[in-house]
């Protein structure tokens, strides 16, 4: 049976009272190998089919776009998050992967769902904190045309349409968009990575994930969350520009403190994106 709140209510981060305690999530591998290699923009995405059409998707796959023009500390950011991949994963790649070589789930669409209600979850706590600034330089980031929050919330409000019960926020998500509010109000440079791989990782592996799954639950359905207006290219270069001016007020030591939180970064959006399978 569909959920009887409407979206704005029932998964709206203005709403939603996150609890005290995180209940314990359905635990999953860490990492998943690739085996057929495809590439889209400047970025690859591996994935693995069986005749059954069974995905197999990395838990941390946040290949971003190249970087159009060179220098700025945004470059530093890029080659950071590409070193945490593997090589299954991207040439630049250099960690090993953990756990079993070969992990094979079919996407769901309950699997899915969760995987949206969190990402939803996630977006609106970023958007959320950008409007609010309790840091100065957050402000530079609002209305950047990345924003992702209102798209997951139509097209939740499409499979609910569809008869789809569209569940509460689970584990993964929760815990990652108490972590940000937390990051936000005391490290403003730790923040400001998360605020980078969540939007730029989206923007490649996200897609080209959106896109398999659509194509074998969804009958090639294109969610508003994988759609943006105007010139994408354009926007993540704006954004980049922004990234390199708020960081060019850094010293050496926060630069660096910013990089060390991308494995964090890939945690929990590693953890989010698992839920695809669950």
């Amino acid at each position: 049976m569909a959920s009887t709140l409407p979206l704005s209510q029932s998964h709206s981060f203005s709403t939603i009272k996150l609890p005290n305690r995180v209940p314990k999530s359905t635990p999953a591998p860490s990492s998943f190998l690739f085996s057929k290699k495809t590439s889209s923009l400047s970025s690859q995405l591996t994935l693995s089919f069986t005749r059954r059409h069974t995905v197999v998707v990395a838990a941390t796959t946040t290949e971003m776009p190249k970087k159009q023009s060179k220098g700025g500390f945004v470059d530093e950011m890029r080659a950071v998050a590409m070193k945490l991949h593997t090589r299954d994963q991207s040439r630049e790649g250099e960690k090993e992967p953990e756990g079993p070589p070969v992990v094979k789930w079919e996407p769901s669409i309950n699997g899915y769902l969760r995987f949206l209600v969190d990402s939803k979850l996630v977006y609106d706590t970023l958007e959320a904190i950008v409007e609010k600034a309790p840091h100065p330089s957050y402000a530079e980031f609002r209305n950047t045309g990345l924003e992702r929050s209102e798209a997951l919330k139509k097209d939740l409000e499409w499979f609910k349409e569809q008869g789809h019960e569209i569940p509460e926020p689970s584990s993964p998500g929760i815990s990652y968009a108490r972590y940000l509010e937390e990051l936000a109000e005391r490290d403003p440079q730790a923040f400001i990575c998360h605020f980078y791989n969540t939007y730029f990782a989206h923007t490649a592996g996200g897609r080209m994930i959106g896109k398999k799954v659509a194509e074998m639950i969804l009958d090639r359905k294109e969610l508003e969350f994988y759609k943006w207006e105007g010139n994408l290219s354009k926007l993540l270069q704006n954004v980049r520009d922004k990234l390199n001016e708020v960081a060019a007020n850094w010293s050496r030591e926060e630069k660096d403190h910013c990089l060390e939180e991308t494995e964090k970064s890939f945690k929990h959006s590693g953890e989010i994106l698992r839920l695809i399978l669950s």
